[in-house]
């Protein structure tokens, strides 16, 4: 049975083991449950309460199993261009993971990095196609535009000029900027509420030009 209600020696696999094995993608259902509800039910803190618990438990896990199944279903389908990408991005992936290992935390990073590594990707195709393109090779940039096709499969959906215009503006004015010695601050807000959705190379030019009038 999974809650047993038992002396020390009986206990079931603690949170943090549970979550980890989660969200490499190695638990069973059992430890997927019981991760689940000792994640729902532990006791709050004065910083942590149950539902936080919950969103902080699925953001670690739900972007992580959509690539996985992504992968089995390119498998399944023999979709060999999608499989190739998504492939490329699980190996990013553990290689973030494996950057941001600490003593105290073994568990893989959570959705907003795994966006924002995408995001990073895609910019590494775009720099690349650029150059492909400058020196006549239209058949390595073809092959960088269907990568990114798929990586932004996995992304939100994309703001438009007039949404970031918008999402700039609300910035600006949140945090009281006046002029460009302010655009960290405002970069900084845009980032922590905006990852996967807004191309911030652009934003930050957007922010420059607001702020200089």
């Amino acid at each position: 049975m999974l809650f047993r209600f038992s002396g020390p020696q009986e206990v079931s696999p603690g949170r943090a083991g549970c979550n980890r094995a989660v969200a490499q993608g190695q638990g069973a259902a059992g430890c997927q449950f019981l991760s689940l509800f000792n994640n729902l039910f532990a006791l709050p803190t004065a910083i942590e309460t149950i539902s936080f618990r919950l969103f902080r438990y699925w953001d670690a896990i739900m972007l992580r199993d959509t690539l996985n199944e992504a992968m089995k279903e390119a498998m399944r389908a023999r979709d060999t261009a999608s499989l190739g990408t998504i492939r490329l991005i699980l190996a990013k992936l553990k290689d973030v993971d494996i950057a941001a290992r600490t003593e105290a935390s073994r568990e893989g990073v959570a959705d907003d990095r795994i966006l924002s590594m995408m995001q990073g990707m895609i910019k590494q195709r775009n720099e690349s196609i650029a150059l492909y393109e400058k020196g006549g090779r239209p058949e390595l940039a073809e092959k960088e535009k269907a990568e990114i096709a798929v990586i932004e499969r996995f992304l939100p959906r994309q703001m438009d000029e007039a949404a970031v215009q918008a999402a700039v503006d609300d910035a600006i004015k949140a945090a009281g900027a006046t002029s460009i010695k302010d655009m960290g601050g405002v970069m900084a807000a845009l980032k922590s509420k905006y990852v996967g959705q807004m191309d911030f190379a652009k934003a930050s030019a957007v922010v420059k030009k607001t702020l200089a009038g």
